[in-house]
């Protein structure tokens, strides 16, 4: 793969707590993602998956190991440096999609880019761009609320991939929505990678993780396997068993 890695995991560790309280979450986790590429994160319960993507974010520092995004190592930046990394390099889907009630769709999408100094106007023609780009552009101007479950997920897609973001995070995005609503979610991801990002998907279902290029298993901290590479979308969408 001749692409920019955008994403490096080296060795990395977590430990979370001290003495006979210590858990550690991370064992030594190396992955590199480049761009152009989406990987799918599984794994049991408290495998450390959350932890893997919170670390690769900076939501999280690592105990021990290197953490780089295009090429920026993540430890020892000031706390403003990081969130300055996180608004231009991250963007991050939650869980629970932290949209804000008492702002619009386009408002959501275009808070991070405004909260980097970009001007108003310009923040909103990229929050309609990216909102545009998940197919609710002309749902710009409803609250979280007027939006159903499927619609308010592409609006949380939308506001992690505004503006020049080349790394997306997405922790379980399909969770609450139904099969088709799902793989619209991850047809999206894929092709925001299409056109240049690196993503990282964690999820619990087998079928939605065969839309990314590999997957990486998680067990106890650790890497125990990984594979690849991604079936044709054509094989996804109703091709045979075998």
């Amino acid at each position: 793969m001749t692409e920019a890695v955008i994403l490096s995991i080296r060795d990395v560790s977590r430990v979370h707590g001290s003495g006979a309280a210590a858990v550690q979450a991370l064992r030594g986790v190396t992955v590199d993602v480049a761009a152009g590429e989406l990987i799918a994160v599984m794994g049991p319960s408290g495998s450390g998956k959350s932890t893997l993507l919170n670390i690769a974010g900076g939501l999280d520092t690592a105990t021990s190991g290197e953490v780089f995004v295009e090429g920026t190592l993540l430890a020892g930046l000031s706390k403003t440096r990081l969130a300055a990394v996180r608004r231009r390099s991250v963007g991050y889907v939650f869980q629970e999609l932290n949209l804000i009630p008492a702002l619009t769709a386009a408002e959501n999408v275009a808070l991070p880019r405004e909260l980097d100094g970009v001007g108003a106007r310009k923040a909103r023609a990229e929050a309609m761009s990216a909102l545009e780009e998940v197919g609710l552009s002309e749902l710009a101007d409803r609250f979280p609320d007027e939006l159903s479950g499927g619609q308010q997920q592409r609006v949380a897609i939308a506001r992690a991939v505004v503006g020049p973001r080349r790394l997306v995070l997405a922790d379980e995005p399909t969770g609450a929505l139904d099969s088709v609503t799902g793989e619209d979610v991850m047809r999206l991801l894929r092709g925001r990678c299409a056109a240049g990002a690196a993503g990282v998907v964690v999820t619990h279902d087998a079928r939605l993780a065969g839309w990314a290029d590999r997957v990486v298993f998680l067990r106890d901290g650790r890497v125990v396997d990984e594979a690849g590479p991604r079936p044709e979308p054509e094989a996804l969408l109703g091709g045979a068993s075998r």
